[in-house]
């Protein structure tokens, strides 16, 4: 049986939005893992564990934009938690702007805590019912020490302009906001400390399809102005599409696919991706696209099949994809593809 190797391909070590291998990466995520036990009994004990990444490599640059996709419980929340600190990594390696991160305490840990936010899938429950809109934006400032009182004041508003709310809007509280306000809120907060990476799980998968849009370039315009980099997470491909830069396809806890999003939507390779993006509506009625429905659910990530684990589902699975597991390997520039059939 060949060995569980994952390597990190070149193209995801320093490349930044352009493809400049010489600047430093915002971000550099190298061969993550995150495992969570599974206890059962009185003493609690250890009978397995959910391997919700295993072995996840990316780099994203200033300014650019990495989407990252694949279907519900394939590990994209929780590689974006891990990247942040929020939930502790099993393994692996996290760098901010060349500084490793993965092992620092709360203390050393803190400055960098400046340079990466998050915006939450549900703009409801991420902010404080009982604190006003105004303390919600302004917090972070407070709490870094960065500003308070009129100084904290006007930070907030300047903080509401630029995400199009009104001033008049600050002493209101969440549950009077709509939902693409309320997010725009999120965003407000996220932009506080004036960050470098911005991690977006799910950002606009709750709110409608007008406002989706509303949402979806005000962050491109944010992007724009500050040269902000972003790991954008998302189940609708087409919203992935209009915003990213490189796309990283993921299935159980690994990035099977990664390419520019030209490449990926026009020349897929893995049978995942290609499946996936069969699923993507064409919005003219004369185009026909050919489905590729994939059969089965995706198995359980406490225990995971061997080799390649879409085997159980693939169409085209061989005999070997049930014994090798396929190493992420790049077959053309920044395109990475881990299945044993396409070469």
């Amino acid at each position: 049986m060949a060995s569980a190797v994952v390597e990190a391909p070149p193209a995801t070590r320093g490349l930044g939005a352009h493809g400049s291998a010489n600047s430093t990466p915002v971000l550099e995520v190298t061969d993550l893992k995150k495992h969570f036990p599974v206890k059962k009994g009185v003493l609690r004990r250890t009978v397995g564990h959910v391997y919700a990444v295993d072995g996840v490599s990316f780099s994203i640059g200033e300014g650019e934009t990495l989407g990252m996709v694949g279907e519900s419980g394939c590990g994209k929340s929780t590689v974006a938690r891990t990247v942040l600190r929020l939930v502790e990594p099993t393994a692996g390696a996290i760098r901010i702007d060349g500084h490793d991160i993965t092992r620092l305490g709360k203390g050393d840990l803190r400055p960098y805590r400046r340079q990466m936010q998050m915006i939450f899938q549900d703009p409801f429950s991420s902010l404080n019912p009982r604190m006003s809109a105004g303390d919600i934006v302004g917090e972070p400032l407070q709490v870094h020490a960065i500003a308070s009182g009129k100084d904290k004041q006007a930070a907030t508003a300047e903080l509401f302009d630029q995400v199009g709310l009104r001033r008049s809007q600050m002493a209101s509280f969440p549950h009077e906001f709509s939902g693409g306000q309320r997010q725009r809120i999120s965003i407000a907060r996220a932009l506080a400390l004036n960050p470098k990476l911005i991690v977006a799980d799910e950002p606009v998968s709750a709110l409608d399809v007008s406002i989706q849009a509303q949402v979806i370039n005000l962050m491109m315009d944010l992007q724009r102005e500050k040269r902000l980099s972003y790991l954008f997470i998302a189940h609708d491909l087409a919203v992935v599409e209009h915003i990213s830069h490189r796309i990283a396809v993921m299935y159980l806890g690994k990035i099977v696919e990664y390419a520019d999003k030209q490449t990926l939507f026009t020349k897929p390779l893995h049978p995942y991706t290609q499946a996936l993006l069969s699923a993507v509506p064409v919005p003219n009625p004369k185009l026909r696209r050919e489905k590729r429905l994939l059969q089965g659910d995706v198995p359980s990530p406490i225990n995971p099949p061997p080799g390649c684990t879409f085997h159980t589902r693939c169409p085209f699975a061989e005999p070997r994809c049930k014994i090798d597991i396929p190493v992420l390997r790049e077959l053309g520039p920044g395109h990475g593809v881990s299945c044993h059939l396409v070469n």
